[in-house]
């Protein structure tokens, strides 16, 4: 593979030709290694259809649906596809909600005052609480009984209905979930449901399994990801828009450059709040670096960067997971801290190449030879932060002497840090105008573009970009979340000039609001803030149904487990749900009809995929329109 099937990104193909000069193993040839007849692409084909399974000792089996040919127990190739499915659902689950339980330890002990964090944003400490029907006192004893109120609601057993979906869905939703007994209980109960479902000769009838995905869903959305972010906005700062440095070139090595990287944000927060004291700088100096930078990276480098603004400590954000060897191989980095997600096994090797420090800090990493660990504890933060740094500095010498770096790579900004509270200031506290824009046809409608990046059919964020550019040029508004928003970023169209690729009505609101046409919005974890968005706004409409909102949810370079319950959620809020490259569902013919066809009739939802950029922008443009039809504007 070569140029764009690389990586859309110039800076990612110029560091795969040094990667290729040191003769190191690397995502790439990885990835065109698994092909098969010359095609990197192609796999066996009973796996991309999702009909074998190897659950107990009778298999492997393959199941053919024409020919009616089964599992040893008898599971059709629909059930086998979808019990495959379902278990991706509760892997993506249970780590979304592992990054929850981390949020709510952090913040029940920093109202105890057991941090070196505070409480940023009171106001959404009181008006959080007071959706969820948590009494409010001081800012201590509110933070306390959210987080009793959240362990308490994770904790329902599967039959007890959980509070925090009571209190945040929407009516109309919450009705027909009941109605399709898809309302669900805590978020443990669910994982343990599900995953007992998928036990050979259980339940292996792709309905009843893709009915429990939904269930599921529900569950994580809003527990796990609303009461992750909203916890972590209390914390840390709701997500407001600034510049931020973007792109490979924002590593420098003549600085001690530190990289949290992962999803989970909380030692990076205490590592820069220390990086920007003084003390720490002339430590740096003092073994001859010109100071010292915490660079953002991956998802914990998104949670950071929409919150926190950027300065010559905290200097900028290299970009998503496809990225990680080439930041790696930059000879730039002296610590890459692990938390939970999105660190690849391979990193060994690139920390002895190369003369980093590689330090797990979650409890659910590890690496094959690497020993020292710092496993994030809230009360430990402050300490752990600066054991981090030290480490970090102390290795500054090494690397520099024997490692030559690469320079010059590009860099430049993107803005960040939408939400849907800044997003209402932007629109002068009222979605008013956001409404008359999509009612008046300035804009047809909205995309929730809630990516990964994958290698699968074309490079590096290149289909995302593309899908991108086709949905601003149509005038619709993007916002952007998960790897799929770094992608965005670094390729320009988070920047406020991309309105000149816009649509006429897109460009325009744009210049008026001073806005991008792409809304940085988070990562994969704000999914559930999105949906919170759309019951906004489908409140200010006069409670229109979701799936009759002229919206739609976009992953068009989807990879792994999380994202699949993603999209799942998607499909039981009822929204359009575009994905690429193709699920491993197309052996089982029967859940493809229910997904992309008969999901419709039941939530509201449907399905959508499409290989082609131009085509999948036209589709969700069209279904766009049939609903400004259908609500007369």
């Amino acid at each position: 593979m070569e140029g764009t099937r690389l990586s859309h990104h110039e800076s990612v193909r110029r560091m795969y030709e040094r990667i290729k000069q040191d003769n190191m193993t690397n995502v790439w040839d990885r990835y065109e290694a698994q092909g098969m007849g010359g095609n990197p692409d192609q796999r066996c084909p009973f796996c991309m259809g999702g009909v074998r399974c190897d659950f107990c000792s009778n298999g492997p089996c393959r199941a053919d649906a024409a020919k009616d040919k089964r599992g040893v127990c008898g599971i059709k190739a629909d059930g086998m596809a979808m019990r495959m499915m379902l278990l991706r659902n509760v892997m993506g689950a249970s780590t979304y909600q592992y990054h929850t339980e981390q949020t709510i330890k952090t913040l029940r002990a920093t109202a105890q005052g057991q941090t070196p964090f505070t409480i940023q944003e009171p106001e959404k400490l009181k008006d959080f609480a007071a959706r969820l029907g948590v009494s409010a006192e001081s800012d201590k004893q509110t933070a306390l009984r959210l987080c009793d109120f959240a362990e308490a609601d994770f904790h329902r057993k599967a039959d007890e209905p959980s509070q925090t979906v009571e209190a945040l869905a929407p009516q109309e939703r919450k009705d027909l979930w009941r109605r399709l007994d898809i309302f669900p209980g805590g978020i443990y109960g669910e994982m343990m449901r599900a995953s007992s479902s998928c036990l050979t000769s259980v339940d292996g009838y792709y309905a009843s399994l893709a009915l429990k995905a939904m269930r599921l869903g529900i569950a994580m959305a809003y527990q796990s990801q609303i009461i992750n972010e909203y916890c972590q906005d209390i914390l840390f700062g709701i997500p407001r828009p600034h510049p931020m440095r973007v792109d490979l070139g924002v590593l420098d090595p003549d600085y001690v450059n530190v990289l949290p990287n992962g999803h989970e944000p909380f030692l990076g927060f205490a590592m820069l709040q220390l990086a920007r004291q003084q003390e720490w700088q002339e430590k740096a100096r003092a073994v001859g670096a010109k100071g010292l930078r915490v660079i953002a990276s991956i998802e914990t480098g998104q949670e950071i960067i929409q919150r926190w603004e950027m300065d010559d400590t905290f200097y900028g954000f290299t970009g998503n997971w496809i990225t990680q060897e080439a930041v790696l191989a930059s000879g730039c980095v002296d610590l890459f801290a692990c938390d939970m997600n999105c660190s690849m096994p391979i990193d060994p090797l690139y920390a002895e190449k190369y003369r980093f420090k590689l330090v797990p800090v979650s409890d659910l990493v590890a690496f094959e030879g690497v020993s020292t660990r710092v496993d994030y504890q809230p009360a430990q933060a402050r300490a752990q932060a600066a054991q981090l740094l030290d480490m970090a500095i102390g290795n500054f010498a090494e690397r520099r002497a024997s490692v030559q770096p690469i320079t010059g790579l590009p860099v430049s900004e993107a803005t960040v840090g939408f939400s849907t509270e800044s997003i209402l200031h932007t629109l002068g506290g009222t979605l008013n105008p956001l409404l008359e824009a999509i009612k008046g046809g300035t804009i047809r409608g909205i995309a929730g573009l809630i990516s990964c990046t994958t290698l699968r059919d074309s490079g590096q964020d290149v289909h995302t970009v593309a899908v991108t550019r086709e949905l601003i040029k149509r005038d619709i508004l993007v916002l952007s979340m998960g790897c799929g928003n770094g992608a965005l970023q670094v390729a320009g169209l988070c920047a406020p000039e991309a309105r000149e690729s816009a649509g006429p009505g897109l460009k325009a609101l744009c210049e008026r609001l001073g806005t991008p046409p792409v809304m940085s919005y988070g990562t994969c974890t704000d999914t559930g803030r999105v949906a919170d968005l759309l019951a906004a706004v489908s409140n200010a409409l006069g409670d229109v149904p979701i799936p009759d909102l002229p919206v739609v949810a976009a992953a068009p370079e989807y990879m792994e487990q999380k994202a699949t319950i993603d999209a799942i959620f998607a499909l039981a809020l009822g929204l359009y749900t575009y994905v690429n490259p193709m699920p491993p569902i197309t052996g089982a013919p029967d859940l493809v009809k229910l997904l992309t066809v008969d999901c419709a009739g039941l939530t509201g939802g449907l399905l959508s995929v499409e290989r082609d950029a131009a085509g999948a922008a036209d589709a969700m443009l069209a279904h766009i329109e049939a609903k400004r039809q259908k609500l007369g504007i």
